[in-house]
This record gives C-alpha cells, structure tokens and sequence, in this order.
C-alpha cells in the first residue's frame, strides 16, 4: 500500500468551496485508490467553526455532544463525548489550524463524504473510488493519536472474515476488518497533525478492499456501527452516567 500526501493552499474559515480545494490540489488520481481528507478542512470550507470570541468551548461541546462526561470528571480536565457513536475528547472540536476558531466536525460528514466522491468520480472519469473524512483521535490505553474514520463512500467499510479458515484450518468466528479506520490510521500517519499543510492523501494498492459503485445505503452505515449496551467494552462504558448533550435522541 502507498500513502502519498497532498499539499494544498492553507485553507481557514469559507475561504474556498472544497470542491475549488479539491480540483486546485489533485491533478491526477489513479484507478482504485482512496482518497483521504481531513475533516478539519472539510468543516472550514463548509463553515461549520465559530470564533473564540463569540462562544464557550464549554458550551459549545456539550451542544454538539450526544452524551459527554464534564471535564471536571478528567484528570486532564478533557471532556469525554460521545459523537455520531464515536468515543472521542470534546466533540471533535479543535482550535489547531484553526486561526481563532473552534472548529467542528462537518455538520453531515456523511454527506459531504459522499459529494466528494461524486464529484471526483466524475471529474477524473473513474469507476473505482474511494473518499474517506479522518480525524485524529486518542485510543484508551495508549498515549497519542491515531487517525479514524468519520464517514466512508466509495467502498465497504467491513471486510467480514468470519467462516474463513485460519493457518489450521480453524474457521473465524468473528473477525471484522475495519478497513475505513485502517486506511484512515495510515493516511493521518502521513498527513501529519501539525504546520504539514498536507490535508489530502492518495492511498493506492490496498489490499482486499472492495470498491462500491453507489454511496453507502443507511443500513450499511449502521452495520458500521454496535451500540453501546452489544458492545464489548459496554461494561466499562455503561458502568458511568453519561449527560445527554444536545445532539442525543
């Protein structure tokens, strides 16, 4: 697999259209590869910041939250949050690179996941495609950031193993490959978390990925995701009252 990384101009709040930041930065992509962006400069050229002045961070991530633990509750004085049923600090709003802005997610990182691939597909002409939204994301038990996944189109997200033998022949039972998060961990490795100035990255030759021709329907992104009471950490995760923040049911 080949990660190759994108320079682009440095993009702040509604400074560009993605699609202008896209077509300015990528001259060529090659058949069956993934295209990874930032969803950091995705939320910019949609907007979706508000500046420092004008609100509480506070505020600002118990509103965008589904549940949140208070940051009173954190050692490092960090919120917990869960969003779009992702375990992650504050929301996934950030001030790096931001200049003065508290910048969230995109507001349907789905659907603008899925205008890029559209748009791509179609201004280079390619059957095979992949987009992925990343952010960088800290994993309990293990000291810094790793890159996720946000939202997929383009490709199945899962790549089921179950029933297929191991080196004995012993069938699996379980095993899922999350090749979103993989590729998204692999491209946020390169891009950088920085003055990189690098938001975009080309990932080609990946193995056993399975390219899709439409957007992912609704029930493949659900089967994306467990909740919380089947999942295997549910014992950890329920064992604390979690607040409701504004974007809970």
């Amino acid at each position: 697999m080949k990660v190759k990384t994108v320079k682009t101009r440095i993009v702040e709040v509604n400074s560009c259209d993605i699609k202008e930041l896209l077509s300015e930065s990528l001259t060529c992509i090659p058949e069956n590869s993934v295209i990874a962006v930032t969803s950091k400069v995705v939320a910019l050229c949609e907007g979706n910041a508000v500046r420092k002045t004008e609100t509480e961070k506070d505020d600002l991530i118990e509103a965008e939250a589904e549940s949140f633990l208070p940051r009173n509750k954190s050692k490092y004085s960090v919120y917990l949050t869960i969003k779009n049923n992702m375990l992650v600090p504050s929301a996934g709003i950030d001030e790096s690179n931001t200049n003065e802005y508290y910048v969230k997610w995109p507001e349907d990182p789905q659907r603008s996941a899925n205008i890029i691939w559209e748009y791509l597909r179609s201004k280079f002409g390619l059957k095979n495609l992949g987009v992925i939204l990343t952010d960088s994301i800290s994993s309990p038990l293990r000291w810094g950031v790793t890159g996720k996944c946000i939202a997929h189109c383009g490709f199945s997200g899962l790549n089921s193993r179950v029933g297929q033998p191991d080196l004995f022949g012993r069938k699996l039972k379980m095993t899922r490959v999350n090749i979103a998060d993989a590729l998204a961990a692999s491209a946020v490795l390169c891009m950088g978390e920085a003055n990189e100035q690098t938001p975009l990255a080309i990932i080609e030759d990946i193995p056993f990925i399975e390219f899709r021709q439409t957007v992912p329907s609704d029930e493949e992104i659900k089967n994306l995701h467990i909740d919380i009471k089947d999942d295997l950490y549910s014992r950890l995760l329920l064992s604390v009252k979690w607040k409701k923040g504004g974007k809970g049911d």
